[in-house]
């Protein structure tokens, strides 16, 4: 086996042991929080989440995905690298300042679309911001293929998360708001550490001012906002939609299904992170067998997808009890559907990253945003007649639908051998 693809096979076993036992403090606090708090302050906890993940979109504007591509970039020195990043970080303290200000000028109506207090609101801004530092860190290994110290870094924050969630839920009696309090501190406590390792490390000038690099990482990242946007109206929206039509205890219980098949996201999110410097360099090489080696792997994994698919849709409904309680056991009605969504998610991530490639983010926004739209619509108009049985099947048709539109546009983005079956040896 070439060095390479051994190098491949151990990052991907690295980041996949990290994503378990990173998932794995979720799904501890998963049973514990479930028979603790009621769904409806289960719910409060959901829409918090949800919140932060909306912001994602806007808080750094999305730049950090910038600062992967290029690293990439044959032109890129070491030493202006440093202040690309340096820039990144700047554009990240600018939105900062904005979102907060909006968040303040316009609370009346925050409050109350939303469902959640001013002060968790604005703690959900700061949250966001500080996952923003987090990821920076955590990027910057990756690229570098430093894949146990972005397991170790990984797994700890996810660890400080959970001590802090259950000091202050259980010591302290603090309920939903414990838990919203330990995912603020502890991702505040890591964008430090994040900011820390990152100068230590000598990797980013944080304040040399750089017009071009600012203006190159918003190009890219401003395209990928209405990716962001459209990520959130596909995975998280849908318990705003149900909170507002069915109330906040039955966002708690859809939560629930969420995450327990959450379990899928883990191991496509292991594989994706080791796959994409793997298939970055193939793709400079433009190779002929090394290309057609990937179509192969690719096929194969749609393959073993469409397996786990099935298995989740019948096997995970009957974890519901045993994982959340009596309480939750409405979930059951929908985690196996969810289970098929996630199977499409799967393969959507094998295709998008031809795209990213190919730095076409206009077009990936493009798509994410449209099946952002029809997963909105299509839950508010299946959720009157079907429950939140509607939402989950709004999830997986827009999750059909992105898949099969990315791929169409990736195979326009970067010419491979999809059907070209006789060079893939």
């Amino acid at each position: 086996m070439k060095k390479e693809n051994k190098e491949f096979i151990s990052n991907t076993l690295v980041y996949f042991v990290s994503n378990i036992l990173n998932a794995a403090i979720p799904f501890i606090l998963l049973p514990i929080l479930t028979r603790s708090l009621t769904p409806a302050e289960y719910g409060q906890v959901a829409i918090f989440q949800v919140t932060i993940s909306a912001l994602s979109a806007f808080v750094g504007f999305s730049v950090n995905g910038s600062a992967v591509r290029k690293f990439y970039s044959k032109e890129m020195q070491e030493a202006e690298y440093k202040k690309y990043l340096g820039a990144c970080f700047q554009i990240l303290l600018f939105s900062l300042c904005v979102i907060l200000s909006i968040v303040v000028l316009f609370s009346e109506y925050l409050v109350r679309w939303i469902g959640l207090s001013l002060d968790w609101i604005i703690l959900a801004v700061i949250s966001s911001a500080a996952l923003f530092l987090l990821q920076m860190r955590l990027m910057q290994w990756q690229v570098r293929k430093k894949a146990k110290r972005y397991g170790a870094f990984q797994v700890s924050y996810s660890l400080t998360n959970l001590l802090i969630s259950l000091f202050l839920v259980f010591s302290l009696y603090y309920g939903a708001e414990g838990r919203i309090a330990g995912i603020a501190i502890s991702s505040i406590i890591f964008a430090l550490l994040s900011l820390y390792f990152l100068k230590r490390e000598k990797l980013i000038i944080f304040f040399t001012w750089n017009k071009r690099y600012i203006k190159e990482a918003i190009n890219y990242g401003v395209y990928l906002i209405p990716h962001v946007s459209g990520i959130f109206l596909l995975s998280s929206v849908d318990r705003i939609v149900i909170n507002s039509k069915l109330g906040m205890e039955q966002a708690g219980i859809y939560m629930v299904a969420v995450q327990l098949c959450g379990v899928f996201t883990i191991c496509f999110d292991a594989i994706n992170k080791a796959f994409v410097p793997w298939l970055f360099e193939r793709l400079k090489r433009n190779l002929v067998n090394e290309l057609a080696q990937i179509v192969k792997f690719t096929y194969i994994y749609m393959c073993v997808l469409s397996f786990l698919c099935i298995v989740g849709y019948y096997v995970a409904p009957h974890f519901i009890g045993i994982v959340a309680g009596d309480e939750y056991l409405a979930a059951a009605q929908v985690v196996g559907i969810l289970c098929v969504g996630q199977a499409f998610n799967g393969m959507y991530l094998m295709m998008t990253n031809y795209i990213l490639y190919k730095k076409n983010t206009g077009v990936l926004s493009s798509i994410t945003i449209s099946s952002g739209l029809i997963n909105v619509l299509l839950s508010i108009h299946l959720i009157d007649s079907y429950g939140f049985q509607g939402v989950a099947l709004s999830f997986v048709i827009s999750m059909l639908f992105r898949f099969i539109t990315t791929w169409w546009f990736a195979s326009k983005s970067y010419s491979m051998p999809w059907l070209s079956f006789s060079t893939v040896k």
